[in-house]
């Protein structure tokens, strides 16, 4: 039976004919590619190519949602009103009035009538759903008024469950939550993986943190990636120092129930004969799903 989770996340609504070109010089996705049948993944950087924030854009009728992480809703309202200038664009919070779901996996997409492709959409009940744009197995989410979201979703015969099997499937697939697993004003996209995640358009016009961005991508200055890990005991705090013989090779970011992500150096990606430690607990590698992909 398919489940959906209500995700704790803030949303911001853009109009304006020139939201396109608005965001398009802001953010690292191509937003020329947002349409009703078309979610965009993508993050904006500080000038020195950053993270700040990460989020998921829809269309619903003439606006934009912006499906960003919750409670830092109004920072990127902020700092993405610093730029409007002259833009035809009116940006507002719309937290109150829009609720954020997420339907895992391939029975979530099922039940919503999706294909298996990132960032499919369709219109549902006055908000949209979209396979998710970063990953598609991760399955589906959903932007609907937030009065009758849970009913709209339980009338398509989901069932309404908590956010621990959410977390574990994209724990599992390794991929990251916001400031969970990321440092602020400190992680490169690439360490992150937002490259294999449909974060990035290499072929677009320049856009905020774009030099250092490339620069990482085709100098190969690279040193260390976020990736999934399987714990072997008590699960360490995020920030827990990750030792091999000894020496410090990475650090724990979130985790639930023995999975996990970790910021580790590339030669502890590798394997070795002796293993990765955090305080006394075990920490394997395991190989992301969007590897394959």
């Amino acid at each position: 039976m398919a489940e959906f989770t209500l995700l704790d996340r803030d949303v911001l609504r853009l109009t304006g004919e020139d939201r396109a070109a608005f965001l398009q010089g802001l953010v690292s996705n191509d937003m020329r590619k947002v349409a009703a049948d078309r979610a965009v993944f993508a993050a904006l950087l500080t000038a020195q190519g950053k993270y700040l924030h990460d989020f998921h854009v829809v269309a619903v009728d003439d606006a934009w949602l912006i499906d960003c992480e919750g409670g830092r809703g109004a920072d990127l309202f902020r700092r993405l009103r610093m730029y409007r200038l002259r833009s035809k664009v009116d940006l507002a919070l719309a937290t109150e009035d829009w609720a954020v779901a997420a339907i895992p996996g391939e029975a979530g997409r099922a039940a919503l009538d999706l294909p298996a492709e990132a960032g499919a959409a369709r219109p549902l009940a006055d908000g949209v759903v979209h396979v998710d744009a970063r990953l598609a197995a991760l399955g589906a989410r959903a932007l609907l008024p937030r009065a009758t979201a849970q009913a709209t979703l339980a009338g398509l015969g989901l069932t309404e469950t908590g956010p621990e099997a959410w977390d574990r499937l994209r724990l599992t697939l390794g991929v990251p939550d916001g400031s969970r697993d990321l440092e602020l004003e400190k992680t490169v996209l690439l360490e992150a993986n937002y490259d294999s995640l449909n974060a990035i358009a290499w072929d677009k016009g320049c856009y905020m943190g774009q030099e250092l961005t490339a620069r990482t991508k085709y100098r190969g200055l690279l040193k260390k990636r976020l990736a999934p890990v399987l714990l072997d005991g008590p699960a360490p705090a995020s920030g827990t120092p990750i030792l091999r013989d000894g020496r410090e090779v990475g650090e724990m970011r979130s985790s639930r129930d023995g999975l996990g992500l970790a910021l580790l150096r590339l030669e502890a990606l590798e394997g070795g004969a002796t293993p990765l430690l955090a305080g006394d607990t075990t920490i394997r590698p395991a190989d992301p799903a969007w590897k394959a992909a």
